[in-house]
């Protein structure tokens, strides 16, 4: 059976050119012609099956036959925000897996106990991408850059938020049971904390802006496993 290639071209039906990088691949590890069939995906929602006209080592160029409308696997919106991990390959791990299983959007979070202050979110992004072509998802989740604590809780959100946490003093109910419990078509807004959680403040703080205060489990779990946990739990309370 012939391979079936994915590119990933954010304005596929105005244009006529692979991205830079997604035409080296093509041509120089693909070692594709002008006449091969490809897919495009647009990461918003529509496959493009297309023919390459010309491939050179600068440029490809391709003719779209047809549009292929896809569906979203699941209703809603989820929206993980997690302050990232100290190393980095564990925040690379989770949004790999967190796209494969599908989400909409990843917000860090720079908070009072974070290990670190800087990301490279143009290497995340492009772990997003890979993940969003290898699962041949419609839609590419979005990638915010490092954005204060107080500075997200305090923006308005649409939907139910939610603060996960440990503080064993601050009353909490079960995410998973009460993201069920709600219609599937609803928003949801996730937060995970850094390696020491949040502060008590913040949690505070969340909920003072309507955050509602929740656990994951019994299990005390890493960031990185609270962040896709976070995702699968809503993934399979809003699946089609």
């Amino acid at each position: 059976m012939k391979e079936t290639r994915f590119f990933y071209v954010p304005q596929a039906a105005s244009s006529d050119e692979l991205p830079e990088e997604e035409a080296k691949h093509a041509v120089r590890v693909l070692r594709l012609q002008a006449g091969d069939e490809l897919y495009l995906m647009d990461g918003q929602g529509t496959f493009y099956d297309a023919e390459l006209t010309l491939a050179s080592a600068k440029h490809c160029f391709y003719r779209i036959a047809r549009a292929l409308p896809q569906q979203k696997r699941w209703q809603g919106r989820i929206h993980l925000a997690i302050a990232p991990t100290k190393m980095m390959e564990r925040m690379e791990w989770l949004l790999e897996k967190a796209t494969e299983i599908g989400f909409d959007e990843a917000t860090l979070l720079l908070c009072r106990f974070s290990e670190r202050k800087t990301a490279r979110v143009d290497r995340l992004d492009r772990i997003v991408i890979a993940a969003t072509k290898q699962s041949r998802q419609g839609w590419k989740p979005t990638l915010t850059s490092l954005t204060p604590f107080a500075h997200f809780v305090q923006t308005p959100r649409a939907g139910r938020k939610f603060i996960c946490h440990c503080y064993e003093e601050v009353p909490k109910v079960d995410l998973y049971d009460t993201l069920r419990a709600m219609p599937p078509h609803d928003e949801v807004t996730v937060l995970v904390g850094p390696e020491g959680d949040f502060s008590l403040d913040e949690v505070r703080l969340a909920m003072a802006h309507g955050y509602e205060s929740v656990t994951l489990g019994n299990s005390r779990l890493r960031t990185e496993t609270a962040g896709l946990m976070a995702v699968t739990m809503a993934q399979l309370s809003k699946r089609l």
